[in-house]
């Protein structure tokens, strides 16, 4: 059986104004709770900060949950998020998600990034019941946070270069195969990303309302597909391969995609200035990486790719020298990172 995911109801509201009579289990970050209980009246049964996506631990908070609780709140950021439908998934509860900046896609899907064995793997949860997005939130939160999200849409760019590249190569499996028509409507999404970015980081509430929409219609298109192809490959496996070494750094995801998403184009010998300039221009940070951190992690890419089995790039076909990673770190400007 195949299912086609429809998208979370979103609504675009005051959180001074919701009212929720159910008793709820609230997962949320410290940072994100400080700047939204004031506004918020919870019936709130149980809370916890969750630390990492890995099933076990999850699965534990999931079978903790006091029987009185009737739906999973998760707000602030993408991890949470996730926990939030992961749990209300396995306890058959409605997940509600209320973000406290723009930060990633996941809000929206119905899967969820599980991290173990030193990669990412996706579990089918369904989508959230209800969004709740307050633009007053939104638009106060940190510059290089707020509309992070974006990120999501720029690797589109890579992605699509990535499974027309598997494609060429007749390694796209059976129920990942190329197809034209969407991946078309994916780069229009991506054309729109670069339009908006400079108002995504000015905190312009239009342009973050196209962010949004924007991602939207990215995840209902991958619903459709029944897979990620048209936004994830190498340059989000170059985060995956980082993320593990980085878990004392407290980075963001964009953190380590956008210097991933220069990588890819790099690689694809596409010209990375425009990618580079609409990045700072959303005001993404590109410097919290070490030059060292980002050569080793380049090293290790193709034999992680094979050895994680992830879904074909070009990544798959390289022999890195050397030579060839200094010229992708001058290439990219990241031999000037920190």
């Amino acid at each position: 059986m195949t299912t086609i995911y429809s998208l979370p109801n979103v609504e675009i509201t005051h959180l001074v104004d919701i009212v929720e009579e159910r008793p709820i289990a609230l997962l949320a970050g410290e940072r994100a709770w400080r700047a939204v209980n004031s506004l918020l009246s919870l019936p709130i049964v149980v809370q916890a900060n969750p630390e990492r996506l890995e099933a076990d631990y999850l699965d534990g908070l999931a079978a903790d949950l006091p029987p009185e609780v009737e739906a999973v709140y998760g707000i602030g950021g993408g991890m949470v998020a996730d926990a939030a439908k992961y749990i209300a998934s396995r306890r058959g509860l409605p997940a509600v998600v209320m973000p406290t900046a723009l930060s990633v896609d996941g809000f929206f899907t119905p899967i969820v990034a599980m991290r173990g064995g030193g990669s990412v793997s996706y579990v089918e949860t369904g989508p959230a019941e209800r969004i709740y997005i307050d633009w007053d939130v939104i638009r106060t939160a940190p510059q290089h946070y707020r509309g992070a999200a974006i990120v999501e849409l720029l690797t589109i760019v890579t992605g699509l270069l990535d499974w027309k590249y598997a494609a060429e190569h007749n390694k796209n499996t059976a129920d990942m195969r190329y197809v034209e028509w969407a991946a078309k409507v994916m780069a229009g999404i991506a054309q729109q990303a670069f339009k908006i970015a400079a108002g995504v980081g000015r905190g312009n509430v239009e342009a973050l309302r196209n962010l949004l929409d924007l991602m939207c219609l990215e995840v209902q298109i991958t619903n459709q597909l029944g897979h990620t192809r048209p936004q994830e490959g190498s340059e989000q496996y170059f985060a995956y391969a980082l993320e593990p070494r980085m878990v004392t750094r407290h980075m963001t995801y964009a953190d380590m995609v956008a210097p991933g998403i220069l990588i890819s184009a790099a690689l694809h010998n596409q010209d990375v200035s425009s990618i580079r300039s609409t990045l700072e221009s959303a005001g993404i940070r590109l410097n919290q990486l070490t030059a060292q951190d980002i050569r080793d992690t380049i090293n290790i890419l193709p034999n992680y790719v094979r050895k994680h089995n992830l879904p074909y790039s070009i990544l798959n076909d390289l022999d890195l020298t050397s030579e060839r990673v200094d010229e992708i770190l001058a290439q990219t400007g990241l031999d000037k990172s920190s």
